[in-house]
């Protein structure tokens, strides 16, 4: 089957072609805006790109066409394709109808959902089951360095899978976590988010109670002991068994954590059944990391066995991964976006450097809650650990130097990339840690810092 994937260059849609490609079919795709590392891994692949949706795709003569959730039907013209698609009526479906009936069908299914550590959780979870021996499939919304791709079909029943919460396609406005049929699902934790579909977390936990719905009785939960929003997803109805993790105390039959994040002890309830000792830093880590313990657990890989699996775990890249150091500056990427994962990320810098040492905060409003300014409050708290902050006021339609004012001359706004790199040049001394935060490719600006640090 020649499939054609609008919109391969997303993270979730590269994972797809990536796996449609090693099932045996020709994969072709189109993009706006092409950026590493999705592209790279696509054209490593041999995946022909073709930039931007161009009716004239249709020459290519797939047998489906499969739609990313960033196409839309826009009057100003911006999916010609779609258009065209439509008007010939060819056949069609989204992403996550694809991965179901092609790729999940008939497999165990172990989906990692929440607002924040999916991707990271998801590749833990895949590590723990790559070294128990059960050579699983997995689609990661990044680059895991365990493995080196974000998808792969794998060799045994089980199957991992980052689920998101964010909307299938224009066509169909469910979450894509709905289509995978999970029999393990972790819920990780919960907050607002995607605030261009969802009014408010109430919305959202409506859809996380639709994925709880279809886990079947033999399945397990693997649930945040610690998030409200997520008792009251279960207050809903629960038809399967719940591993709950990430007590503050001891909780019978609950996984916690003793211990510092980059060692700790894993107990249930008073018992440990296991100890991690690993790189990554942050409590956030160590919560996602008791998460893929217990949902490891269901597949039937003790948990002792899985903590020392985390020992050799390396993280996903665009996870505090260091661009370079030019100048006695070290400048890092990482994907994050929303508030807290801004708070947490530069938190989690501050404990690796020395106490002397000073963070500089560079950030890109890029997803669609922040764009819509729904969580500017919000980002005071979330830089208020950075020594300078600096954010990209271009396409905001809100003032950036008015919700950053309550970290005055902390606070600092550029019109654009290039006005970014040169703030940032002249404020930077050696010593410091550039920390550039954004989901999509910010402008190239790790490689323009790190030139003009030179």
């Amino acid at each position: 089957m020649h499939i054609h994937i609008l919109g391969i260059c997303g993270t979730f849609m590269g994972g797809l072609a990536a796996l449609a490609r090693e099932a045996g079919h020709t994969v072709t795709g189109c993009d706006a805006n092409v950026y590493p590392p999705m592209s790279t891994q696509l054209e490593a692949l041999g995946i022909e790109l073709i930039e931007g949706f161009g009716a004239e795709q249709l020459a290519l003569q797939p047998d489906l066409f499969v739609i990313g959730n960033v196409v839309t039907r826009s009057s100003e013209g911006r999916f010609p394709l779609m258009e065209a698609i439509l008007d010939a009526g060819l056949p069609y479906t989204s992403g996550p109808q694809w991965l179901a009936e092609h790729v999940l069908q008939g497999r165990h299914v172990l989906a990692v959902a929440g607002t924040h550590g999916k991707t990271s959780t998801t590749s833990m979870l895949a590590w723990i089951l790559e070294a128990a021996g059960l050579a699983p499939g997995f689609l990661i919304g990044g680059v895991p360095q365990n493995f080196g791709v974000s998808a792969r079909l794998g060799g045994g029943k089980y199957f991992v899978i980052e689920a998101d919460e964010y909307d299938t396609a224009f066509f169909d406005k469910r979450s894509k976590f709905v289509h995978y049929r999970p029999r393990t699902a972790v819920l990780n934790n919960l907050e607002h988010d995607h605030a261009d579909i969802f009014p408010d977390l109430a919305a959202i936990e409506t859809q996380f109670h639709h994925l709880v719905r279809t886990v079947p009785p033999s399945g397990r939960l693997v649930v945040n002991a610690r998030e409200d929003a997520l008792q009251r997803v279960l207050s809903r109805g629960c038809w399967s068994d719940v591993q709950r993790f990430g007590a503050r105390k001891e909780e019978p039959g609950a996984l916690r954590a003793r211990g510092e994040p980059q060692s700790f002890d894993v107990l249930r309830g008073s018992l440990k059944v296991g100890h991690v000792t690993w790189e990554l830093l942050g409590e956030h880590n160590q919560l996602n990391a008791l998460a893929a313990i217990a949902a490891a657990e269901h597949v039937g890989v003790d948990p002792e066995r899985a903590a020392e699996a985390l020992a050799s775990f390396r993280n996903v890249r665009r996870r505090l991964e260091l661009r370079g150091e030019a100048g006695g500056v070290k400048v890092y990427d990482d994907f994050a976006h929303h508030p807290t994962a801004i708070h947490t990320t530069i938190n989690g810098l501050r404990r690796r450097i020395a106490p002397q040492e000073r963070i500089l905060a560079v950030f890109e409003p890029r997803s669609n809650t922040m764009k819509l300014g729904t969580m500017k409050a919000q980002l005071p708290w979330a830089l208020e650990e950075a020594d300078l902050s600096f954010c990209n006021q271009d396409g905001l339609s809100w003032d950036a130097r008015e919700a950053l004012a309550p970290l005055g001359e902390q606070g600092l706004v550029g019109a654009d990339v290039e006005e970014l790199v040169a703030m940032v040049r002249r404020a930077a001394r050696p010593g410091d840690h550039v920390l550039c935060m954004s989901n999509g490719g910010f402008g190239g600006i790790h490689e323009k810092l790190l030139d003009a640090l030179k």
